[in-house]
């Protein structure tokens, strides 16, 4: 056995695994500055703001090409070229900035950097472990995607219930449930460069899953963190 070689190529391997993974969270860290720009201009622009969020048909209309944007990424992913499914993704985290603008008129400022720095740490830890632990990660993905189903129903029957307690045990329940989801997604996109060819459309289109899977899991954590830290104005 030529062991030079097999190293070799495992070190190629390794690499190949690292380059994926690093432009997974590239991109990943790209749509949320387009989030964050996107918030902070609209909150800037009073008149635009206020066509947005006291038009109920406009805020409607942009929730539901938001949910058709992530679910045709999502199912439609291997059928769209690289241009189509990064331009697909990017207007996702465009149009997540438009809606979730509204946060920073119900929170402080401190609130809500304090809240971004705190999801900050704890997704890079949970993402640290996804990608280093040996433990197979699929049962806490399984057990995290129950969870996460389960607080959309409760979440809806709560808005004509309006109880306190399903409001705040969904809350901490999400929060586990996106942790959760961190480690296991962290993992599957490790699992994922290993089957992806280097430099291909396939391995393009993999990255912005990967990352638009990372952002939903960014995005919803510091939705719930804020509902237990942040601030109201």
């Amino acid at each position: 056995m030529d062991y030079q070689a097999f190293a070799g190529s495992q070190e190629e391997s390794k690499s190949s695994v690292q380059r994926f993974v690093t432009k997974v969270y590239g991109w990943m860290c790209a749509a949320l500055l387009t989030t964050g720009f996107v918030s902070y201009y609209v909150v800037s622009n009073e008149a635009l703001l206020r066509r947005i969020f006291q038009s109920p048909g406009t805020l409607m209309i942009l929730v539901i090409a938001q949910l058709g944007l992530v679910i045709g990424l999502s199912a439609a992913i291997n059928k769209l070229s690289t241009t189509v499914a990064t331009a697909m993704f990017f207007l996702y985290s465009a149009l997540t900035g438009i809606t979730l603008s509204s946060i920073f008129l119900v929170y402080t400022h401190e609130s809500l950097t304090s809240t971004f720095v705190i999801t900050a740490g704890t997704f890079g830890a949970m993402s640290f472990y996804g990608y280093l632990t040996k433990k197979d990660l699929t049962s806490m993905g399984n057990l995290a995607f129950m969870g996460l189903i389960g607080i959309i129903i409760a979440s809806v029957v709560n808005i004509f219930v309006k109880s306190t307690f399903i409001y705040t045990a969904t809350t901490y329940i999400g929060v586990l449930v996106f942790v959760g989801l961190t480690a296991y997604d962290a993992q599957k996109i490790k699992q994922m460069a290993r089957f992806l060819n280097p430099e291909s459309s396939e391995e393009q289109k993999g990255a912005i899953i990967g990352a638009l899977r990372l952002y939903l899991d960014f995005i919803n954590l510091f939705l719930m963190l804020l509902r237990l830290l942040g601030r109201r104005r």
